[in-house]
C-alpha cells in the first residue's frame, strides 16, 4: 500500500480557518491553535446573541406599545387581553410600528380592544 501524506489537506483546512479570523488581534489571527480557539468562541457568542437579539427586540416592542396605550387610559396587559378577545391577531412588532407611524389607526385599535 502506498503512503498517504496529508499536508495539502491540512494546509487547506488551516488556511480556510485563518481566513475567517482576519481582523482578530495578535496571535488570534495567525497562529492556528489560538485562531481555532477564538473562532469557536466567536461562533458560540454569535449563536447565543442571535437568540438574545430576538428577546431584546420583543421587549423594545412591548415598551413602545406600553408607552402608546398609556395616554388612552389602559395598560399593556389589558390592551393585549382586549386584542385577544376581539380576535385581532397583530404581532407586537406591527403594533409598535402602528403606534409610531399611524397613531390614529393605533388609537382605533385601542378603542376596539377596550370594548
Amino acid at each position: 500500500m502506498s503512503r498517504v501524506k496529508r499536508g495539502i489537506a491540512t494546509k487547506k483546512r488551516h488556511k480556510r480557518l485563518l481566513k475567517q479570523t482576519k481582523g482578530f488581534w495578535g496571535q488570534r489571527k495567525n497562529i492556528f491553535k489560538r485562531a481555532h480557539e477564538t473562532l469557536m468562541r466567536a461562533w458560540a457568542f454569535a449563536f447565543k446573541n442571535r437568540k438574545l437579539f430576538k428577546r431584546d427586540m420583543r421587549s423594545l416592542f412591548i415598551s413602545r406599545i406600553t408607552a402608546a396605550v398609556r395616554p388612552h387610559g389602559t395598560s399593556y396587559s389589558k390592551f393585549v387581553h382586549g386584542l385577544k378577545t376581539a380576535h385581532i391577531e397583530l404581532n407586537r412588532k406591527m403594533l409598535s410600528q402602528l403606534a409610531i407611524v399611524e397613531p390614529v389607526a393605533f388609537a382605533r385599535i385601542v378603542e376596539i380592544s377596550k370594548g
